[in-house]
């Protein structure tokens, strides 16, 4: 007798749903289907999640908008040049390199065998890369990847200290 792969699930949400579970291994079908039973179906779970949109927005937004304070106060302690890129990108940029650079700082210095003097070797090559994708692009590096990354940045990440070239 060949195991079922069709099972009518009773959701929390009060709908009862007829899943396929052929694609599931035929020892895994079972405790799937119950596992979905604990669940709200689709329709619901997607009508709860799009319906809440105004409140993780609003999460987002404050919790960009904090951020960028945190971003911008650290480049105006520690000398930091403005990005340069589209309008859209700058913001990003900023708090991408805020976000490596005290990552890179407390791998390699806090936690790490750095002293400061490395540091502010390390410190003056970021204070070069102006391109706001630039740091974008490495939003996800690990802060011990930092030293490599700046070498490894072109002229065109660099910007250009004199506007009138």
């Amino acid at each position: 007798m060949a195991i079922q792969t069709r099972w009518n699930v009773e959701h929390p949400c009060g709908h009862q749903t007829e899943h396929d579970l052929s694609t599931r291994p035929a020892d895994k079908r079972a405790g799937f289907a119950r596992w979905l039973g604990t669940k709200d179906c689709t329709a619901c779970w997607k009508a709860a999640r799009d319906g809440d949109s105004e409140s993780r927005e609003a999460w987002l937004t404050g919790k960009r908008a904090e951020e960028q304070a945190t971003a911008t106060e650290w480049a105006v302690k520690f000398s930091m040049p403005p990005l340069e890129g589209p309008e859209r990108a700058l913001a990003w940029g900023e708090r991408s390199r805020h976000q490596l650079v005290t990552a890179a700082y407390e791998a390699l210095v806090a936690e790490g065998a750095w002293d400061e003097s490395d540091w502010a070797t390390l410190e003056e090559a970021v204070r070069g890369i102006r391109r706001a994708g630039w740091w974008i692009d490495q939003r996800d590096a690990a802060g011990t990847d930092l030293p490599e990354l700046v070498d490894a940045a072109s002229e065109t990440d660099r910007g250009n200290e004199n506007p009138h070239l």
